[in-house]
């Protein structure tokens, strides 16, 4: 088809499906990459979990932090539909530290997450990640700032009001009233810091192997597959990835491993300008997108 005739297709499809959006394929092996505004900046959401789990393991591989530790958390009394796991316990919960790391990355869990936080920072996130090399994302705040948005405040049968709130207060500049969406205050990245992340994860260069390795084990237990996965997940292919949602971001990040040994990470970053909190064409034009540049950096690239 072409490069320039796959994205022109590429970008058509996200506006139809009334998506902006921040998409980068890169092909691990050889560092070829295709790409639709892949520096531009998004709220990154859940996406911070991968970071989080990054820096908790290098402490615990640098004897900072015991895997073992039992963590005690304590009920979130969180209502609202999304939040999973320890999210929706009514009672309190000792959990392992380690085993904290599983249900904040592979099931998204937030309570999880932010128990992981309470023993790293936000701040210590970010400065762990240059630590290793990576810039472009930044870890702001903690997994409970998510669940304090316009949605909690409407009925769910007024979430569409949230959703309205989320897209036409937003400047140019891509402020917001509303912090987890303003770039300059919420934890941010672009597709290309992203991909340099599972760049890392795939492919170590400053970061230890077994914490890597570990991280791309937690994400190929991803149970959250209903954006990318089905156009990447087949017989022939691993799919590994993170989800991330707020109001009207969607966004997911993953490596898909071919059997014949190529490997390719995945960005897609975006945000509605569509009303609607439930929105199955969107989740089917990122995963096109995305799938659309994968076969022609893979066809490109032989």
């Amino acid at each position: 088809m072409g490069v320039a005739k796959v994205l022109r297709l590429a970008r058509a499809t996200l506006d139809e499906a009334g998506l902006r959006g921040s998409v980068l394929v890169r092909d691990l092996r050889t560092g070829d990459e295709l790409g639709i505004d892949p520096d531009l900046e998004f709220p990154a959401a859940s996406l911070v979990k991968v970071p989080l789990a990054v820096v908790t393991l290098d402490r615990i591989h640098r004897g900072e932090l015991d895997p073992a530790a039992p963590t005690l958390v304590r009920p979130n009394r969180v209502a609202v539909p999304g939040p999973t796991g320890l999210s929706k316990f009514r009672h309190p919960a000792t959990v392992a530290l380690e085993d904290l790391l599983y249900l904040s990355t592979a099931i998204s869990d937030g309570a999880a997450a932010d128990a992981l936080f309470d023993l790293t920072p936000p701040a210590e996130v970010t400065i762990g990640l240059r630590r290793l090399g990576l810039s472009g994302i930044i870890v702001r705040h903690p997994i409970s700032d998510l669940t304090d948005t316009p949605a909690e405040r409407f009925a769910p049968q007024e979430s569409h009001l949230a959703q309205s709130l989320a897209i036409g207060a937003a400047t140019a500049g891509h402020g917001h009233p509303v912090a987890q969406l303003d770039v300059s205050r919420a934890s941010t990245g672009s597709a290309r810091a992203f991909v340099d992340l599972l760049h890392e994860l795939w492919l170590p260069a400053t970061m230890n192997q077994q914490v890597a390795g570990r991280v791309r084990e937690l994400m190929g237990d991803n149970v959250l597959r209903q954006r990318l996965a089905p156009d990447f997940s087949s017989d022939a292919a691993r799919w590994s990835s993170k989800t991330g949602t707020l109001l009207n971001l969607r966004h997911e990040i993953g490596v898909v491993e071919h059997a014949n040994g190529q490997i390719y990470a995945v960005a897609a970053l975006t945000e509605s300008r569509v009303p609607a909190m439930v929105q199955p064409a969107a989740e089917a034009a990122m995963a096109y997108v995305a799938r659309s540049l994968h076969d022609e950096l893979r066809l490109v690239g032989g």
